[in-house]
């Protein structure tokens, strides 16, 4: 029986209707993941493209594994002053001012879940000295760091690669999530996402994976079909403060959860993203638990999602994370 659960951060209701998986499909799945060649990708010979020097490399010297290099077609330009919010009659708007990144590794075919382990901190890694870089400028307010894999999840090239978008606003997701988990710490005093992580370790239905460090989820009012949440066990709102040790264990996790979806999913296409507080005001936003979050495409938003906000996920999340367990 389909049923409606709440998402205890969101206060978003999503209706799960797992009966709605056998409907019958008339349309021919997508094309399989096309690769550019080695001989076409820019990003093997960046100092050749106009991507160099980059911003941050690691290994510091020598041969780079992984860098961190200005997108050549920015959604956003960096410019030495802030935007103004301006108004014209009832309209705001403010010219789109903010840095735009990649993060590039070495490999052209290995994407984040077949990195070698210490390639794939290390992206992290260079997400947070990103964060530590936008701190220090005042206009920033929030940095979104994601990985798009596939052409449906919005990657343009097949070389393996993460988009870093340093922003003057708080996002409005972002901003519903902190309200929430804010409105939480009031009732109760304590941290919503500590709460849930404890729930999960007992509960076990949603559990995916665990390391000493990090703890691998299917949440119970997932929006889509084998979302995954990622968390650290140890509470910390900002990312760019987050332990190496924290990061390590998400790593792994990530990655396990990004495999598991490649071998049992038939390789979805997906994005991944961070959820992290605000960089300014830190002692602003204690109630909230920095975290990745994992979303394949396994289905598209129809009528009924775009014209209520209401999502409809057909594959329960406790059989979801049985699967990717």
């Amino acid at each position: 029986m389909s049923e409606f659960r709440k998402d205890i951060v969101s206060g978003d209701w999503i209706v799960m209707a797992p009966e709605r998986a056998g409907r019958p499909h008339s349309f021919k799945s997508a094309e399989k993941r096309l690769s550019t060649s080695v001989r076409d990708c820019p990003f093997e010979h960046p100092d050749k493209t106009g991507n160099w020097p980059p911003i941050h490399q690691w290994p510091a010297k020598g041969a780079w594994q992984a860098i961190l290099i200005p997108n050549k077609f920015p959604a956003l330009r960096h410019e030495d002053f802030c935007a103004p919010e301006r108004r014209e009659g009832v309209y705001d708007r403010m010219d789109g001012v903010g840095w735009h990144d990649l993060v590039v590794t070495r490999d052209h075919r290995k994407s984040f879940p077949d990195l070698p382990s210490e390639a794939a901190v290390q992206v992290l890694t260079l997400f947070q000295k990103r964060y530590r870089d936008a701190i220090a400028d005042s206009c920033l307010q929030y940095v979104s760091a994601f990985g798009n894999w596939g052409a449906t999840a919005g990657a343009s090239l097949t070389h393996p690669h993460y988009q870093i978008l340093s922003l003057p606003i708080i996002p409005p997701h972002v901003n519903h999530a902190l309200r929430g988990s804010e409105r939480y710490f009031d009732a109760h005093r304590r941290c919503v996402h500590c709460d849930i992580i404890g729930f999960e370790r007992k509960r076990k239905k949603g559990l995916i994976a665990e390391n000493a460090e990090a703890l691998a989820f299917a949440p119970f009012a997932s929006r889509q079909a084998y979302a995954v949440q990622v968390f650290p066990k140890k509470h910390q709102p900002h990312f760019d403060v987050a332990s190496p040790a924290s990061l390590r264990g998400v790593a792994a996790l990530l990655q396990k959860v990004l495999g598991r979806m490649a071998h049992r999913l038939g390789d979805p296409d997906y994005n991944f993203f961070i959820h992290a507080a605000p960089l300014k005001d830190k002692g602003k936003f204690k109630h909230y638990h920095w975290h990745v979050e994992v979303a394949p495409k396994m289905g598209i938003a129809a009528g009924f999602e775009l014209s209520t906000g209401v999502d409809i996920n057909t594959v329960l999340p406790e059989v979801a994370a049985k699967l990717l367990r």
